[in-house]
């Protein structure tokens, strides 16, 4: 008995993981596979529709469903949900004029860090110069201090 429990539950697991989104044509899932792994849930803090079972995921996943069998293109697709969502649906939103402070301060950050490694790298080179200078004329004073101490002699 305990086998056939066993299948049954294993089995009914199988069944289960199959997708259950029916295409007309296989380009079509594909379509749908990479714009509900591309798209966030509007709900979710950090998962994509794919990932997420919210109720709003679901329906999202159902319209980008019907969208695509009414042969709609992916960029048509996101422009809908954008202007419906704004661009935090968007997992990598196109770099347009409000999102070049999200794509540029990186590389900005990225410029001011390097900018000031080497304004310290300099200055940790003219610093350690003036202290070898330092050095040499205290050098020498002992010289001449140890000099005049055996002259005294």
């Amino acid at each position: 008995m305990p086998i056939g429990l066993a299948a049954a539950l294993f089995t009914s697991v199988l069944f289960g993981s199959e997708n259950l989104v029916k295409f007309s044509d296989e380009s079509l899932r594909i379509r749908y596979q990479t714009l509900i792994t591309e798209l966030r849930c509007p709900k979710c803090q950090n998962q994509n529709l794919a990932d997420s079972n919210a109720p709003i995921s679901q329906d999202l996943r159902e319209e980008i469903q019907r969208m695509l069998e009414q042969q709609m293109s992916n960029r048509e697709i996101k422009q809908h949900l954008t202007s419906r969502y704004s661009d935090f649906i968007l997992y990598r939103p196109d770099v347009n004029k409000t999102t070049y402070l999200l794509w540029g301060s990186p590389l900005a950050i990225l410029m001011i860090g390097l900018l000031i490694a080497v304004r310290l790298n300099r200055r940790n080179r003219i610093h350690a110069g003036s202290l070898d200078k330092t050095e040499v004329d205290q050098e020498s004073r002992i010289a001449e201090i140890l000099k005049s101490g055996e002259d005294d002699k």
